[in-house]
């Protein structure tokens, strides 16, 4: 008794090849929106993470916000993030124990945000490795001979922005330059420098005085457009003004 194979047409496998691209077109950008939605969410935890770090700071402190830059030791400078030593861009030394919000984090994991390009060919790195990807509102610190602002200050807690992603877009420092603009951490928001990388879908994530996570859009006008792709700009005024 024989048996006849009858193997697939030339029609059939057109058939089936169309139908995997088809399912490919539909199913690829819904895994790369649940990927940029995954970075966004994890992005929101660490700020609410932040958030009750820097309540537990309040705590311990007399409701006053610390500064932005806060001594020079060894060879480097202490800021709000930590301790980042003098040297070479992408190679200075850099310790998160020194950082205000340190002793309440219980350990690293939520200082640098998940969407923030590290990878990227234009993007500069200050110390050996990713440092911080959130910047600190400025306008909280104080110059040396004042002190920074108190809680009871903030005229809206509900308002004012603490924290957000942030980036600057260098063209000064090796290896960038202004032929050569690139994208690298930076750590505070002003009301007049563009350091708020609006990196979740053309929005940025900000931590708000209350504790309370939101998203953000660009002030109008704002936007460096030095490095094309990268959205960074600043915040509307009166989301950091105390």
């Amino acid at each position: 008794m024989s048996f006849c194979r009858r193997g697939f047409t030339l029609i059939e496998l057109l058939v089936v090849a169309a139908v995997v691209g088809l399912l490919a077109g539909i199913l690829l950008p819904v895994l790369a929106r649940s990927r940029v939605s995954a970075r966004q969410i994890q992005c929101m935890g660490n700020l609410r993470q932040l958030g009750l770090a820097l309540q537990m700071y309040w705590d311990d402190n007399d409701s006053q916000a610390f500064r932005y830059r806060r001594f020079s030791t060894n060879q480097g400078d202490v800021y709000w993030f930590g301790w980042l030593a003098h040297g070479a861009e992408g190679r200075r030394q850099f310790d998160p124990a020194w950082g205000a919000l340190h002793p309440y984090l219980q350990g690293r994991g939520v200082e640098t945000c998940p969407a923030l390009p590290y990878a990227l060919a234009r993007f500069k790195l200050k110390a050996s490795g990713a440092a911080y990807g959130y910047g600190y509102n400025l306008l909280l610190s104080a110059p040396p001979n004042r002190p920074p602002v108190r809680l009871a200050s903030i005229r809206s807690l509900t308002q004012i922005v603490i924290l957000a992603d942030a980036a600057q877009i260098n063209t000064f420092q090796p290896p960038a330059s202004p032929d050569h603009p690139m994208l690298e951490e930076f750590y505070y928001l002003s009301t007049n420098e563009a350091t708020v990388h609006f990196r979740h879908s053309a929005k940025a994530n900000t931590l708000g005085g209350d504790g309370h996570v939101s998203r953000a859009d660009p002030a109008p006008g704002t936007l460096d457009p030095r490095l094309p792709g990268q959205i960074v700009g600043r915040l509307p005024v009166e989301q950091l003004m105390p």
